[in-house]
């Protein structure tokens, strides 16, 4: 399995995406090539699963980033030719865009074969699910800790969800009535530039793995990567920092909010019957802006940065930001 954190398509990502299309005969936009040197890795997995943290943009209504986002469409199609499978979309910017947005964007990602948790046009919709993959059945739970101040109408808060503790468990339970072997929950949480664990993300994960109903929890909103900790037996990833962004370095934002990864781990079935996740597996990728916001898998980049031009010594400060928090789960490889 492979999963990776924010997707946030800020505005001189969304210009340079109507450049790309320019160059490969793509629709307005192509989102495609940012993400064509991690696509390895991510297409190599059983299951793949983004965070899609901003609403697509309804049609009709113009674009929109920062502070309330509303983005192209083509998002999905880059999403969907990398290889993901799924998304989560529970986010602080949930409903930047009203129901409107939150129907466009499940639209998007459901026209280009992706699912999602997070999001809902129906009461039913926002209800767990299980799916199968390779004989395995899974569920996959999505929640933010805010709207950024905004609220959903009162007859439809099942719209999205919030993270409250007793509501996650009860879905998980509901996911093990309903068939699920694993649950993997998607949280959006934490302080923004912090690579250090805020008192929610503690309490939280340690209600939640102790009650045995939830295998992995999977994390983001941080922008920056988060520890790694088994807690109660369970693997949990805090932060996975931004895959896609264009967070200015300055005094507010560090040069850390270009680093995050794909994170990887396999799921086992012992011959007992018990099923667990093996240790997570970091590799690491940066945000090269200077070629055109392209998601560096640095590994791969370092071994081959001459022909490609590649700044060495940006990519070799951003493993060494990402490797002094998560450096215990870098790729050896």
């Amino acid at each position: 399995m492979a999963f990776v954190g924010d997707v946030l398509a800020h505005s001189p990502i969304v210009t340079q995406a109507q450049r790309n299309a320019l160059k490969t005969g793509a629709s307005e936009y192509d989102f495609s090539p940012m993400f064509a040197d991690i696509k390895p890795l991510i297409a190599s997995a059983d299951l793949a699963i983004c965070h899609l943290e901003t609403p697509i943009a309804p049609p009709g209504e113009p674009l929109s980033t920062f502070p309330k986002f509303g983005v192209p469409p083509e998002i999905t199609n880059a999403l969907a030719d990398t290889g993901f499978d799924r998304c989560s979309t529970a986010s602080n910017h949930t409903y930047d865009r009203g129901v409107a947005g939150i129907d466009t964007t499940v639209n998007a990602l459901e026209a280009n074969g992706i699912k999602q948790s997070g999001m809902a046009r129906t009461p039913n919709e926002i209800e767990p699910s299980v799916f199968e993959i390779h004989g395995m059945s899974i569920s996959h739970l999505s929640y933010t800790f805010s709207y950024n101040g905004l609220s959903l109408p009162d007859d439809q808060q099942w719209r999205s969800a919030l993270i409250d503790t007793e509501r996650i468990l009860r879905d998980a339970k509901t996911a093990r009535k309903r068939g699920a072997e694993v649950v993997i929950v998607s949280m959006h949480w934490g302080n923004e530039m912090s690579h250090q664990l805020n008192s929610q993300q503690i309490s939280v994960a340690d209600a939640l793995t102790k009650s045995g109903d939830i295998d992995l929890i999977i994390g983001h909103h941080a922008h920056v990567v988060q520890p790694i900790e088994q807690v109660n037996g369970v693997w949990v990833i805090y932060g996975m920092g931004n895959v896609l962004s264009n967070l200015p370095t300055d005094e507010r934002w560090p040069a850390s909010s270009q680093d995050a990864g794909v994170f990887t781990t396999t799921l086992h079935r012992d011959s007992d019957g018990t099923i667990s996740f093996d240790a997570p597996v970091v590799h690491p990728t940066w945000v090269d802006k200077e070629h055109g916001w392209i998601i560096r898998d640095i590994a791969k980049s370092l071994a081959d940065a001459t022909q490609m031009k590649i700044n060495t010594q940006e990519l070799e400060l951003s493993l060494g930001r990402t490797t002094r928090v998560l450096g215990d789960f870098i790729t050896k490889q």
